[in-house]
């Protein structure tokens, strides 16, 4: 396919929007891992593979010429792809700092002096008609950027069709961004196919994760409503063990059973910290201490008046 000539307006304007999208996607992700210092259900793996897709990507959307901010967009997803992979070093893998940011800094110097070599090297050949190496190299591209999509999908059924580790803004974005920019291509003069399947295969696995999440949330409405009025965890749920990963032993005694969680309990219109597994019982002991207690109080009033009775001298007729 020829590189492109005269990029329309609305091409340029599409691509921009697609290119803001996908600079900033991975900000709520990154903001997302630090805030809760946890990389859980986030896989390492997705992150350095789309840090690699970015040099394919970059050096097909540059030699075939694509609009501006098409060519950018390789680049900044490069670098927030690097960052959110040095965080999961860090906070899953309890790297230090300095050695994480060392690392994704050298690499991703690396991947930028190999992309800037691919392009002067394939750029000539490219422009006398020998196209079979910038085809290789989209095709590269698109199975990258697939292939980052596909561990979370291993994480997903760990769980049972849950998401987590993922942050839902950062995956809006990305989507935004994909589908703008797809956009951006149609509104060319001529559709690149190769950069449309990288676009498209990221929009529909993209889609995947949403429904996945949403098919849980459905499933298991019910159970995270009694965990809500019951003040319980709902990771701690023996019914929800088949949601998280790893799962807990019910044999190991440090796992938490029903029995063992707590609960605010209101006797007497006083919150009580209370076992769940004895909550009836003891919510019934407490009342037959009540009733109890009525009984003593009663007794004691009787004999009182008695005692008052007996102790009266008897009036004169």
């Amino acid at each position: 396919m020829a590189p492109q000539g005269e990029i329309p307006v609305a091409a340029n304007v599409l691509g921009t929007i697609g290119t803001i999208f996908w600079c900033i996607q991975l900000l709520p992700q990154i903001w997302y891992n630090w805030k809760t210092k946890k990389t859980e259900g986030l896989p390492g793996l997705m992150m350095f593979i789309w840090a690699v897709s970015a040099v394919p990507f970059g050096v097909y959307a540059i030699v075939q010429k694509f609009n501006i901010p098409i060519q950018i967009q390789p680049q900044m997803f490069c670098v927030l792809a690097l960052v959110s992979w040095a965080q999961i070093l860090i906070y899953n893998n309890a790297w230090p700092t300095w050695k994480a940011s060392l690392l994704a800094s050298g690499i991703g110097a690396a991947f930028g002096g190999l992309q800037a070599l691919l392009v002067l090297t394939l750029r000539g050949p490219y422009s006398r008609g020998i196209e079979w190496p910038m085809t290789l190299v989209g095709v590269l591209s698109a199975i990258c950027l697939a292939g980052g999509l596909i561990p979370p999908y291993f994480e997903i059924a760990k769980r049972s069709g849950r998401v987590i580790g993922i942050n839902f803004v950062f995956l809006s974005i990305d989507w935004l961004g994909a589908f703008f920019s797809l956009m951006a291509l149609v509104a060319q003069h001529t559709f690149d196919v190769l950069g449309g399947v990288q676009y498209l295969v990221c929009l529909l696995l993209e889609f995947g994760i949403f429904t996945s999440h949403i098919l849980f949330l459905l499933r298991t409405r019910s159970l995270r409503r009694r965990a809500k009025e019951t003040h319980t965890s709902f990771d701690e749920m023996p019914e929800a063990w088949k949601f998280v990963f790893p799962r807990p032993d019910a044999s190991d005694p440090a796992t938490p059973m029903p029995e063992d969680i707590d609960v605010d309990v209101d006797v007497d219109g006083e919150k009580v910290d209370m076992d769940k597994g004895v909550v009836e019982a003891d919510v019934e002991k407490a009342a037959k201490r009540g009733e109890k207690q009525e009984e003593i109080e009663m007794e004691r009033r009787k004999n009182s008046t008695t005692a008052a009775g007996v102790g009266r001298w008897p009036s004169r007729s």
